[in-house]
Formats: structure tokens, sequence, C-alpha cells
């Protein structure tokens, strides 16, 4: 999915790349707030007023993104891995590394890097909610900062779901490997659980539209067909 570059700039010290499949998720984030989320819970407004705000919210979930690889990145520098570079994708990014981790305990501290930024930024995000509250800066203000809050714990969690290739994956494969001494084998337990994961994710998805939640259900299920291919392919590599 992607290849094209729609834009390309450095952070860090890193290149950083925003593949065009970025536009679909973009979109899809800035119109489910404009049109759902925000008239829902701050009724009465304008509606260019609610797409101006759904804008702000969907540059906060990019930086969040952002921030997640240069956890990454920044973690992968300091044990001395080149990192090549960072891109920034439709249902995420990646952080593309020289060479693999030397030991477990690098690649649980390089994978674990990622969803603790969020988890640091869910707390920033929810204090700054808690200023804005004191301050009566408005409702306006207060709805983004708490939605910047939770969709960073919620990224966080999904992401140490131990279930390969999502961090929390990559974290288990880094156990297994400590305890086998042998990093294929880990590597092929860890995608092994990440396609059994990524059944029960399309299993949800088809429950969801179900019930009618179409959005959800097909963000899901791309999800899950993305999950899937790539443990897969980690499968087939370490065969």
């Amino acid at each position: 999915m992607g290849g094209n570059t729609l834009l390309q700039f450095r952070m860090l010290g890193f290149n950083v790349r925003l593949d065009t499949s970025w536009i679909f998720i973009a979109g899809l984030i800035t119109w489910s707030l404009a049109t759902r989320y925000l008239p829902y819970v701050l009724p009465n407004y304008y509606a260019a007023f609610y797409w101006l705000l759904a804008l702000a919210g969907a540059a906060g979930f990019f930086l969040s993104i952002l921030l997640h690889e240069m956890g990454h990145a920044v973690t992968a520098r300091r044990f001395g891995i080149p990192v090549l570079g960072v891109t920034l994708l439709m249902f995420g990014g990646i952080t593309q590394m020289a060479r693999r981790a030397k030991s477990p305990k690098e690649e649980i501290l390089i994978s674990g890097a990622g969803p603790l930024v969020n988890f640091l930024l869910g707390c920033l995000f929810l204090v700054l909610a808690g200023l804005a509250r004191s301050l009566e800066l408005g409702a306006p203000i207060l709805v983004i900062l708490n939605y910047l809050s939770w969709i960073n714990f919620i990224l966080a969690i999904i992401n140490v779901v131990p279930a390969f290739p999502l961090d929390g994956g990559q974290i288990f494969r880094a156990l297994m490997w400590k305890f086998l001494g042998d990093y294929p084998k880990a590597t092929r337990i860890a995608a092994r659980i990440g396609m059994v994961f990524s059944y029960a994710l399309m299993a949800w998805a088809a429950w969801a539209l179900i019930r009618g939640d179409y959005i959800g259900g097909l963000w899901w299920f791309f999800i899950a067909i993305m999950l899937h291919n790539a443990a897969k392919a980690a499968v087939q590599h370490y065969k």
C-alpha cells in the first residue's frame, strides 16, 4: 500500500516521508470529526467551525503518529542502529532500520518506545484539558484536548497487543527470542499469533458492519488485512 511521496522533511535528524495514502486517513478522520463526533459533543455550532476544529484534531492525530515513530527512531539511534527513514502510511508508520536489534533487550526498548510516547502524550493532553477547564478556555478547546488524550491512550493500548507486527508483538518476539535463543523461531511464533489476531479483528469488523457501523467496520477490516499480510510475510521469511 502506498509508494508515492506526498511530503518529505527532516525531524530530529531523520528523513520523514509522508505517503500519499495518508490523504485517505486524514480525510476520513477530518470528515468523521466534523460530521459525527463534534456535532454530537458540541451542538449548535456552524458547520464551518466543526470543519476547522476537525482539521485541528486531525493535525494532532498526525503529530501523535509522527512522535510515536520518532520514539522508535530515537531509541534505535541510541543503540547505534542506523535509521534509514520514517514513513507515515494510511494505517500508521514504519521506522526503517539498517539492521535488527542485537539483543532482546534492545528490541524490547525500541519497540516499547512508540507506545510509551503515546501514553505520555495522552497524559500531557489530559493535563492540558484540565488546565483549559480551569482557565475556562471554552468547550471547543476542551473537546479537542480530550479527544487527543484518549486517542493517544487508544494508540498506546492497541500497539501493545502481543500480535506481530504490532509493537507488542515485537516485544513478545523479543521475550520468546530470549527464552528460546532462536530469533527465526521466535518470529514465527509471534507472527502466527499476529495472524490469529488479524482473524479476530476481521470477525470484529464483520460484526461492526452487521450493526451498521460501516466506517468503523471497513476501518478495522483494512487494518486486519494489513496485519495479516505482514504477519504471513514474516512467517514465510523465517521458514
